[in-house]
């Protein structure tokens, strides 16, 4: 019989693309006690988390809760249960993420159509209506931070555009959430899902989302109730069934209503954790921690420039909390990592598709969003390409992060 030994991971300092160290309030929440799914104290608490993720999403939306599993259960969920065979989806794809949309929105039989971006630029508004006339498609789905190229794509005048033509406008706002400006009620997104483990500084495993009531309206269009627990009152919707079970929002909302209709047993340790994660940023206050993510990010980018080093991409629309810097000439960029990871603790990534080897993507979120982070990772980072002899510009680079903070 093999038992292994007693969990005891490395200490590490995670400033990649996600996921990154949590805040230690949340490491404490997480550890609480497990109490039943319909005792008083855990609906309330589920109520609690509903209201601090609407002051998150700055929405009224109702449909403000957490979908159990990681951000992509959260993607998953809304579009399985928003698009039926046939239905026309049109994705702006500005990276790997786009690409995500795409693949989970094919799945679900949908009529897909792209606006294909240079990976490190942002779609702009104007081609997104003028494809939105084009297609006239149920569906505009997108990413506002694309972690694989660092941009974060403008959505002030996105939501505008939609309700004129009367589209449902979704957003995966995963990696950007927390550490960049998201309003939902006032740039008119009908539904967001986001993950716990970049900005919010949580563990993954938990996918906070926000739905509009016309989203609600349309969806609950193929409501319908499991036979085991269905009621002489229950009525299934006019069009066809959800395909997803655990992924099926009108039985969701059941769960998270009034009715608290049966559904799946709550993740209870994750729920403890994305009230804390919403606790700590609103207690901190939404206008400060972007604030603080903005620091952050461009301390760590004017370190890279003083090294020598060139960021990656279109910098007017770059993600406060994640930075995108190409690999010198003549190292090897895996090694590099390697030799961060192994001696110095310190995870940076690598990227994606076209940006596979060419880049680095390294983070400043949620807890790691600060100034020593930002410091020891310039210096550990800078020692390791000296070491192997990459052409950089030495002792710049902490130097013009430390003046950046002062």
């Amino acid at each position: 019989m093999e038992l292994f030994e007693v969990l005891n991971p490395p200490q590490r300092l995670l400033m990649g693309p996600g996921p990154i160290n949590a805040y230690p309030r949340v490491l404490q929440a997480i550890s609480n006690q497990l109490i039943g799914q319909y005792d008083p104290v855990m609906t309330g608490y589920m109520k609690q988390t509903q209201r601090l993720y609407q002051q998150v999403f700055e929405t009224n939306n109702e449909a403000t809760l957490l979908i159990d599993g990681t951000a992509r259960a959260g993607i998953e969920a809304v579009l399985v249960s928003i698009i039926k065979p046939g239905d026309k989806v049109l994705v702006p794809v500005m990276g790997r993420f786009g690409h995500l949309l795409c693949e989970i929105a094919h799945r679900t039989g949908a009529e897909i159509y792209t606006i294909d971006v240079e990976w490190g630029e942002v779609c702009d508004p104007a081609l997104i209506e003028q494809e939105i006339k084009r297609i006239q498609p149920k569906l505009l789905a997108t990413v506002q931070g694309d972690t694989s190229t660092t941009m974060n794509q403008p959505l002030a005048e996105i939501g505008e555009i939609c309700k004129r033509h009367g589209v449902l406008f979704y957003c995966d706002a995963t990696a950007s959430v927390a550490g960049n400006e998201l309003k939902i009620d006032e740039w008119q997104l009908d539904a967001v899902s986001v993950g716990l483990q970049k900005c919010l500084g949580g563990p993954s495993g938990s996918a906070p989302i926000s739905l509009s009531d016309e989203f609600v309206k349309q969806i609950n269009k193929r409501k319908h109730v499991e036979k085991g627990i269905r009621a002489d009152h229950h009525e299934d919707g006019v069009e066809p069934m959800i395909q997803s079970n655990y992924f099926d929002l009108p039985m969701i909302l059941d769960y998270w209503g009034e009715e608290r209709l049966n559904h799946h047993t709550e993740a209870t340790s994750m729920l403890y954790a994305a009230r804390e994660c919403a606790r700590l940023y609103l207690e901190e206050g939404a206008v400060n921690v972007i604030a603080r993510h903005k620091q952050a990010g461009d301390a760590l980018a004017t370190g890279l420039k003083a090294m020598g080093l060139q960021l990656f991409g279109n910098q007017a629309y770059k993600m406060n909390n994640v930075v995108g810097v190409y690999i010198p000439d003549n190292v090897d960029g895996e090694e590099i990592r390697r030799e961060l990871l192994l001696r110095f603790g310190i995870e940076i990534g690598t990227s994606f598709g076209p940006l596979q080897g060419k880049i680095w993507r390294i983070g400043t979120m949620g807890y790691n969003a600060r100034q020593e982070a930002v410091l020891h990772t310039l210096a550990a980072l800078e020692a390791v390409l000296l070491r192997h002899k990459a052409a950089i510009q030495p002792g710049q680079a902490v130097i013009a992060a430390m003046e950046y903070y002062s």
